[in-house]
């Protein structure tokens, strides 16, 4: 197993190569698609415009893109003092930079960390969460999302999970544009039909790549969790909490599920089917062989 720099590392080395294969993969879609419609190479240009605004903006606002997709509102010290002290209290432990505090107003149990880096971090929870978990639990839930910042794993999970929803916009404005403009599509072309075949399961692909990175990190990150805090009882217990609650955070999306503490559509079995995180039950028995 990777020690903590080692993952650090890997994290950073991921996400640029993450954002340089989002690039490359825009313009092939584009050329793909204009030789599918038999179009000129404007749609092209398009691509690569689209792919670098989209990548620019993924990484200096996908924090933000992110609390505006949650409706999240700052947390203020004075009327969420046992929250916000948890999180100066373990990221002081931690040696990481104070993240941002947000809060959602839902019922739901659920909480996210994100941002490029530890010095634009942000860490987010539901008032549900804070109202259900006492202060043990609440800090074993903190300091995962926390470790999710120290480790990075908050500019990777951002980069895909938005890169992944802008690409599939991307796609569907392109196959839109191209058939509403009266293109001629060019069915004799081999490698135009097996273009089109792959942007199709693009979308997916990207996905299923999205629930193998989540997955093995939200491991990871309960392990670092224990770590911090010395009391793997907490985790399991705020777990076992999280796992019995039954509401749905409305505010999330599929494009931003992989980022949460534990799968936002319970219930759903659509949208449950490709979650982003591997069993609660799974998670705590690994927890418990800490003990």
């Amino acid at each position: 197993m990777l020690n903590v720099y080692e993952q650090v590392d890997q994290n950073k080395r991921r996400s640029t190569i993450i954002l340089i294969l989002f690039v490359a993969f825009f313009l092939s879609v584009g050329y793909l698609i204009s030789l599918y419609f038999e179009s000129d190479n404007s749609f092209i240009i398009y691509a690569l415009l689209f792919s670098l605004f989209s990548t620019l903006i993924t990484y200096f606002k996908g924090d933000q893109i992110v609390i505006a997709l949650n409706q999240a509102k700052p947390a203020d010290r004075k009327t969420y003092f046992n929250y916000y002290t948890i999180v100066e209290n373990l990221s002081l432990a931690d040696q990481i930079p104070l993240p941002r505090a947000y809060i959602i107003n839902s019922k739901a149990l659920n909480a996210f960390a994100t941002g490029r880096d530890p010095d634009h971090a942000l860490v987010c929870v539901t008032t549900g969460l804070l109202e259900k978990l006492n202060r043990n639990q609440l800090e074993a839930v903190i300091a995962h999302e926390l470790s999710h910042i120290k480790n990075y794993d908050i500019r990777l999970m951002m980069i895909v999970s938005l890169l992944v929803g802008s690409l599939s916009l991307f796609i569907r404005q392109g196959i839109r544009g191209r058939s509403s403009s009266g293109n001629k599509k060019n069915g004799s072309n081999p490698l135009a039909i097996i273009g089109i075949i792959l942007i199709v399961l693009t979308p997916l692909i990207a996905k299923l790549l999205q629930l193998a990175i989540s997955r093995r990190r939200e491991f990871l990150a309960d392990a670092s969790a224990t770590k911090l805090t010395r009391q793997p009882q907490g985790l399991i217990d705020a777990l076992k909490v999280i796992a019995a609650d039954q509401n749905i955070l409305d505010s999330a999306s599929t494009a931003t599920a992989s980022l949460y503490i534990n799968n936002p559509f319970k219930g759903n079995k659509i949208a449950s089917l490709f979650s982003t995180h591997p069993p609660i039950g799974k998670r705590i028995e690994a927890l418990e062989k800490m003990l």
